[in-house]
C-alpha cells in the first residue's frame, strides 16, 4: 500500500520537530538497496527531515554490489563468522565498489531531490583510523585480512560538513597510520560515528521489523530493549544468530555517547519516518 508522503509529513510534523538541530546517524545497506522502491522512500524521507532541520549522517554498506563485482572478477566470497575474508585483490574491489560506485550513486540521488549531500570515504580527512580485526574460533585466531575495526573518528571534519549544511554520505572504508585500507562493518561503522557526534539517534536499517521474542510469531515484536535485556535475550536463546553481533554493536553504541539505537523494517516504504517516530520498530536505550 502507498503512503502518501505529504499526509505522513503533516502527522509526524510534532514529533519530527522535537528533534530540530538535533543529529541522526542512519545506517542503510544490504538488500534495502535493491528495493527501488524502498530505496525511492529512504531518499525522499531523508530529504524531507533534512528539510526539517534535522542532521543526518549516511553510513552505507553495499554487500550486494560487493557480491556481484568480486563474481565478475571471479573471486569467491568467504566468510568466518560472519566477516567477510578480504585479501589485497577483495579489499581493491570493495573499495571501489564502496567509496566509487555505490557512494556516488546514493549522494547524487539525495542531490537530485535538492539537498546538499557530499559522498566521502571512511578514508578522506582520516574520518574512519582503523586497526586489523581479527576472528575468533574458541581460542585460535583467524587472519581474515583487510578487515578493520574502528580506532577514532574525525568528529571535528564531520561537524564541519554538518554545520554546512551538508548531509555526509560515508563510505564504510578506513585506514591506518601506515596507510592500509580496511574494509569495516557499516553497522560499527555507523555506530563509531553515532557516538563520536553523541546522536541523538542511531537507525539501523534492517531486513526484519525488529527483535522478536519469537521470530515465527509476528506479534511477539520487542518494542523497547535495554542493554541489559539484550544480554538476558541471548543467555536464554531469544536473540540467536546474526542478531547477537548486531546487538552488541547496539550496546556499543550506548555505552559510548548514543542517546538510542532504533532497528527499523528498511523493507518498508517510508520506512526512516514511520519507525522512527511512531516507535514501530525496535528501540534500545540506556
Amino acid at each position: 500500500m502507498s503512503v502518501d508522503l505529504n499526509t505522513l509529513a503533516i502527522e509526524l510534523l510534532p514529533h519530527i520537530k522535537e528533534y530540530k538541530n538535533k543529529i541522526f546517524v542512519v545506517k542503510y545497506g544490504g538488500s534495502i538497496m535493491e528495493n527501488k522502491e524502498a530505496q525511492k522512500a529512504f531518499l525522499a524521507d531523508a530529504s524531507l527531515l533534512k528539510a526539517f532541520g534535522i542532521n543526518l549522517v549516511i553510513v552505507h554498506g553495499g554487500g550486494p554490489a560487493i557480491n556481484k563485482w568480486l563474481k565478475r572478477a571471479n573471486i569467491e566470497s568467504q566468510f568466518i563468522n560472519g566477516l567477510r575474508v578480504t585479501d589485497e585483490d577483495t579489499i581493491e574491489i570493495v573499495e571501489m565498489v564502496l567509496s566509487g560506485s555505490v557512494n556516488k550513486k546514493l549522494t547524487a540521488e539525495l542531490n537530485s531531490l535538492g539537498v546538499n549531500a557530499i559522498g566521502i570515504s571512511g578514508r578522506d580527512c582520516q574520518l574512519i583510523t582503523a586497526k586489523k580485526k581479527y576472528s575468533y574460533n574458541n581460542d585460535e585466531r583467524i587472519d581474515i585480512g583487510f578487515v578493520g575495526e574502528v580506532t577514532s573518528i574525525n568528529k571535528n571534519f564531520l561537524l564541519q560538513l554538518l554545520n554546512n549544511d551538508f548531509i555526509p554520505v560515508i563510505s564504510p572504508v578506513g585506514c591506518d597510520s601506515l596507510g592500509n585500507t580496511y574494509n569495516i562493518n557499516a553497522d560499527y561503522a555507523a555506530a563509531a560515528v553515532a557516538c563520536a557526534l553523541e546522536a541523538e539517534k542511531l537507525i539501523i536499517m534492517t531486513d526484519i521489523e525488529g527483535v522478536y521474542k519469537d521470530i515465527n510469531d509476528k506479534n511477539s515484536l520487542i518494542k523497547k530493549l535495554t542493554s541489559q535485556d539484550i544480554n538476558k535475550y541471548i543467555e536464554e536463546g531469544i536473540i540467536t544468530g546474526g542478531m547477537i553481533p548486531k546487538m552488541h554493536c547496539c550496546q556499543y553504541a550506548l555505552e559510548k555517547g548514543a542517546k538510542a539505537v532504533h532497528l527499523i523494517d528498511g523493507r518498508k516504504e517510508h520506512s526512516l519516518l514511520l519507525d522512527t517516530f511512531d516507535q514501530s520498530g525496535t528501540q534500545i536505550v540506556k
